[in-house]
């Protein structure tokens, strides 16, 4: 069978292909970047890469007519805060006018538990995406989530650094909402099981685990799991925008997905029922053995997909074609180069930058540089990096987006995503047994240009020590 996959560059989309080519069937990828889309190259010939973005009608015609089902894993909380509710809906009509007019059999949409008259502004629309769904000509399946927990899952990731960072936590009083997690690999199973049965048609469903927890003892449990010791306080007087900024600055979210967690978080998310599991013969697993196998995949760096490496996490906008360019006209170059003795060393020094591993040289000048974005609303430092030593066009590292990775040519572009009065792009390549590097930055006014000169006199001790870092 041929299945529409979007959001196919998502948390949820990069781990749900793999089991749908197992199932034997051929995968229709939409992503608004081709650029961006990275997968194994056992899947390649199971799989059609098309360029469409639901909010732009004129690339909808690249959708095929033959499709058999679909899967709907758009959201677009990372375009602003203020009007993400727009255009999702916005989105989610354009779905619906096209695949109308597809031979499509069944569309399954991942959504959010919805179970207050008072709801959040990112679960109403949810809500409303859902509505605009079950107004196509096709039989829609619902699947509504709470918090998803996995490695390299946003919820997971906010609860691992709050524990990590804080033994003792003076925290808003939301803390003491009811949720009911779900495992990561469950909601991948009953995607994928939901498919093509007829007795999940035109229905809504709740999913979660068995266990029904407040977020400070999902922290706690955490702190469990981990054998640490933590202590909690949860004070009354937190506002939204407080407890925003709280989450900004303790963890590697951006403030517009914390205040949109902010408002969620609030609002208790319990699933009415299950009888979906027993519909689809799934016995979701407990939130400690979640916590287990998601760290078990970080230790192994086995991470299939991380919410950090999507567009919601940082400042990137447009396409890594229109960045991948890197200009000369009116720009600041320092430029710097060195003769290699090991390339193949060299190469896998380059692919481990950044996160843990750090920078080589003066880390804790990186460390200065990402606290001050965080300072002024940039992305700072504390998103580091999905996977140890892979890296593909999109990821993150650090304060940097990947725009090209290839190990073979050696080369490597980053482009900056902290807040900048201009651009910067940091390059890496190997040409004849010689490693160039250069940061390029074109500055926006006067103020770029100051920018540049106050932090050259760091540039000659940062990148020279890590460019002889890179070598020996």
């Amino acid at each position: 069978m041929k299945i529409l996959l979007t959001g196919a560059t998502g948390y949820i989309g990069k781990r749900l292909l793999p089991l749908l080519i197992g199932q034997g069937h051929h995968v229709v990828c939409c992503t608004r970047d081709k650029n961006r889309f990275y997968t194994a190259q056992e899947f390649e010939k199971n799989i059609t890469v098309i360029e469409v973005d639901f909010l732009k009608q004129e690339t909808l015609s690249d959708v095929p007519n033959d499709i058999d089902a679909a899967y709907y894993l758009m959201h677009s909380m990372s375009s602003s805060s203020d009007k993400f509710d727009k255009l999702e809906s916005e989105s989610a009509h354009n779905f619906v006018q096209r695949i109308n007019n597809t031979s499509v059999q069944q569309v399954i949409y991942l959504s959010g538990i919805v179970n207050e008259d008072s709801l959040s502004k990112h679960l109403a629309s949810r809500k409303n995406v859902e509505i605009i769904l079950n107004t196509g000509t096709f039989p829609t399946t619902t699947l509504r989530a709470g918090i998803i927990v996995g490695s390299g899952s946003a919820s997971f990731e906010i609860i691992r650094d709050l524990v990590n960072k804080l033994p003792i936590m003076i925290a808003p009083r939301w803390l003491n909402t009811r949720c009911q997690p779900i495992a990561i690999p469950d909601v991948l199973e009953l995607l994928s099981r939901s498919l093509f049965n007829s007795l999940t048609y035109n229905q809504s469903f709740d999913i979660g685990g068995p266990d029904i927890l407040t977020y400070r003892e999902m922290l706690l449990g955490y702190a469990e799991a981990k054998n640490l010791k933590r202590w909690i306080w949860t004070v009354p007087v937190m506002t939204p925008k407080l407890s925003s900024y709280w989450l900004y600055f303790i963890t590697s979210t951006s403030y517009k997905l914390a205040c949109a967690l902010v408002s969620s978080m609030r609002v208790e998310v319990v699933c009415k029922e299950t009888r979906i599991n027993d519909l689809l013969d799934v016995q979701p697993m407990s939130y400690q053995k979640a916590l287990s196998r998601a760290l078990i995949k970080i230790n192994e760096d086995k991470v299939a997909s991380s919410w950090k490496d999507s567009l919601i996490s940082g400042r990137f906008s447009g396409s890594i074609s229109e960045y991948l360019s890197v200009p000369k006209k009116n720009c600041f170059i320092d430029r710097r180069k060195k003769a290699i003795v090991d390339r193949e060393y060299t190469i896998n020094k380059i692919w481990s930058l950044g996160g843990e591993t750090g920078w080589y040289y003066g880390d804790w000048l990186w460390g200065i540089r990402g606290f001050i974005d965080k300072l002024f609303g940039g992305v700072g430092s504390r998103r580091g990096r999905t996977n140890r030593h892979e890296i593909h066009s999109g990821d993150v590292l650090d304060f940097w987006r990947v725009l090209y990775a290839n190990k073979e040519k050696g080369k490597l572009v980053l482009y900056a995503e902290m807040k900048l009065p201009g651009q910067a792009w940091l390059e890496f390549k190997i040409i004849n047994n010689t490693l160039y590097q250069a940061a390029t930055f074109k500055p926006r006014g006067i103020w770029g240009k100051l920018y540049w000169y106050s932090v050259l006199p760091f540039h000659g001790f940062i990148f020279n020590g890590m460019l002889n870092k890179l070598i020996k």
